[in-house]
């Protein structure tokens, strides 16, 4: 009794509005975008002005949609949501592909070889922007807590861990992987890829959902696991200070790529096991959608 009251209570139920969630996902990811853009262009000081801009575009979008997701949420603005968040998705997608034409341009397309493709500034990086700006456009135009926007949510979820496949494979490349643990990320996304594909392409069950949970709980270690690897890396590799190692090193942010997608295929996989109608209570899912429910029918009271 003592849960479900908790859980009625309007300052825990926002917990449970996915469609929220993903805005400040969103959000999120674009804050954490600008630190990882001041460490990766510090490798040439900057050196080119169009590399200031995914810099700054990230340092005023998450302000802007936090702004206008709590004025939609507090005060009912939905159009200015709306309009702004179109604003935000379609500058985030432009970013993304251009900055893969900029780094593509770096050396590949003067090169042509598979070496300079691996070599050069890391292409499939800036579309972490395009991924972002999609997931805004999927939140505006498909209608929230529905079978098809869960499907959409999971399918750039899957995106994004064959994005950590090609990225983990090219960057592990540069030093023709030393180590054999650095196969492990391409191997885990590789297998993430594979089993999340299979709710956006066709119907699952609830026990399907429950293997999807356990292939996550994997991610998710390995993304922490790799975390320190790559901050142990820095600390004992020659170099002049701390940050110096960190900027031509092992990047540290790069790990956490795994449980930061995993909390996204999360949000999908939770709202896709809210509209499967499956009867299926001895499953993970069937279990804990219970207290969605709960705070769901008391949001709406």
């Amino acid at each position: 009794m003592a849960l479900t009251s908790l859980l009625r209570s309007r300052w825990i139920a926002w917990i449970f509005d996915l469609e929220l969630l993903l805005e400040l996902f969103v959000a999120a990811n674009l804050a954490i975008l600008a630190g990882d853009i001041v460490l990766a262009h510090s490798v040439n000081q900057f050196g080119k002005p169009a590399e200031y801009i995914p810099a700054y575009f990230s340092a005023g979008a998450p302000l802007l949609l936090l702004s206008v997701t709590i004025a939609r949420w507090r005060w009912g603005y939905r159009e200015a949501w709306r309009d702004v968040g179109f604003l935000v998705a379609w500058l985030s997608i432009l970013i993304g592909l251009g900055g893969v034409l900029y780094h593509l341009r770096s050396s590949f397309f003067a090169d042509r070889t598979l070496r300079s493709l691996t070599y050069a500034a890391p292409f499939a990086a800036p579309l972490a922007y395009t991924g972002l700006g999609f997931l805004l456009l999927v939140n505006r135009m498909v209608t929230a807590r529905t079978v098809e926007w869960a499907r959409w949510v999971i399918l750039l979820a899957t995106g994004g861990f064959f994005g950590n496949f090609v990225l983990s494979l090219t960057d592990h490349a540069t030093n023709g992987f030393f180590l054999k643990t650095e196969w492990i990320p391409v191997a885990s996304s590789a297998v993430a890829t594979g089993f999340l594909i299979v709710p956006v392409a066709m119907q699952v069950g609830r026990r399907y959902m429950d293997v999807c949970l356990f292939v996550l709980a994997l991610q998710a270690l390995v993304g922490i696991v790799g975390f320190w690897f790559h901050i142990r890396m820095n600390l004992f590799t020659p170099g002049t200070n701390l940050f110096e190692r960190t900027i031509y090193g092992a990047p540290p942010m790069a790990p956490l790529l795994f449980p930061n997608l995993v909390a996204l295929a999360l949000i999908g996989l939770w709202e896709l096991g809210r509209q499967t109608t499956e009867d299926s209570r001895a499953s993970m899912f069937g279990r804990v959608l219970a207290y969605d429910c709960a705070a769901t029918s008391s949001s709406a009271t």
